[in-house]
């Protein structure tokens, strides 16, 4: 899972709403998020609660801004092919442009930057060849060169990190 610090204007607030399952979920699942058929089965049986418990308390924690977001995290080029890839559109078409990039097949997910290449996806596919006919469809599609940028040198950031729940209850 990906987490993120509580509410960074008063920490202690967010922090002050969480109990031991929210903490345990929080602290047990940065890492090692259980890959299998039903994973938030098998965290709650880990946990001693039940799957819907653990999914509902998963969907509040990111509704409060405590997870920025829950899934695995890997290897990306042991699962195929990826880039990251920019076009260059009208501001004023942006969102129309954004919608069909993200109706292509193996984008997961795209954003807004104030560059002239103002609209940013990552696209991933099987392998090169596949990736590179899925870019030159959608290029056709969009009517707009993309600008391709392949990772040269892959870099580990460990996102995880220990929560220091009871230095935010004290402060």
């Amino acid at each position: 899972m990906h987490c993120q610090a509580p509410n960074s204007q008063d920490p202690t607030h967010q922090a002050r709403k969480l109990d031991a399952l929210d903490r345990r979920l929080v602290d047990s699942y940065q890492r090692g998020l259980p890959v299998c058929t039903r994973p938030f089965h098998t965290i709650a049986e880990r946990l001693g609660s039940s799957e819907d418990e653990v999914i509902s308390r998963l969907e509040r924690l990111q509704d409060m801004g405590v997870l920025s977001r829950v899934g695995p995290v890997f290897d990306h080029a042991r699962a195929g092919a990826s880039l990251l890839a920019a076009v260059a559109v009208p501001e004023a078409e942006r969102d129309a442009f954004a919608e069909l990039i993200n109706a292509a097949p193996g984008v997961n997910h795209n954003y807004a930057r104030e560059h002239d290449f103002n609209l940013w996806f990552v696209m991933t596919a099987p392998d090169e060849p596949e990736l590179e006919a899925r870019l030159d469809a959608l290029e056709a599609l969009l009517g707009v060169p993309i600008l391709r940028l392949p990772m040269l040198e892959g870099y580990h950031i460990d996102l995880s990190f220990p929560i220091p729940w009871a230095e935010l209850e004290r402060a």
